[in-house]
């Protein structure tokens, strides 16, 4: 077996690199939303996954120009709502980067307030109320680890899977 090559001699995978190889990985789409001294914010992701269940927790990462952090890490509550095949155009307004992105994000779906104070969607396939419980800051990120509270399930059905820089019904 040959000998591993120092890392050193390795040259680094450049950012256009690795969101292009990213690109072929498939993920749901999902609406992270939080809310605190009023304030509602939610922005589309798809950086979401599981870590552990014996406690439940989720991590998410959060692009550190992204204007609902400051809310996230005030709130420290926060709702992932997993987007519905049919759900494309709540995840095209969520993405969006607007003057009015406030009020126009909320002004699509049906929303409800979680107990935890964060809006919940209700036609979600599936909604997880969360608590964060840890952020670190990763370069151009932070990742958040949250302690899920309460699961919302609506009817079954297909997810919204954003593959290949599209979104897919899985």
């Amino acid at each position: 077996m040959p000998e591993p090559t120092p890392e050193a001699a390795t040259p680094p995978v450049t950012a256009a690199e690795f969101r292009d190889a990213m690109s072929s990985l498939g993920a749901s789409v999902n609406i992270v939303t939080s809310a605190f001294a009023g304030m509602r914010v939610g922005f589309t992701a798809t950086a979401v996954c599981p870590v552990s269940d014996e406690p439940a927790t989720l991590l998410f990462c959060v692009n550190n120009r992204s204007s609902s952090l400051k809310t996230l890490l005030s709130s420290r509550a926060v709702n992932i709502n997993t987007l519905r095949a049919e759900e494309r155009g709540i995840a095209d307004i969520f993405s969006r980067r607007t003057e009015n992105a406030a009020t126009e994000r909320f002004s699509v779906g049906k929303w409800r307030l979680a107990s935890n104070g964060c809006p919940m969607l209700a036609s979600a396939l599936v909604g997880f109320e969360c608590r964060i419980i840890e952020a670190k800051l990763i370069n151009t990120h932070h990742v958040f680890f949250a302690s899920v509270r309460g699961v919302q399930r609506a009817q079954p059905g297909a997810a919204l899977i954003y593959h290949d820089r599209s979104y897919k019904m899985a």
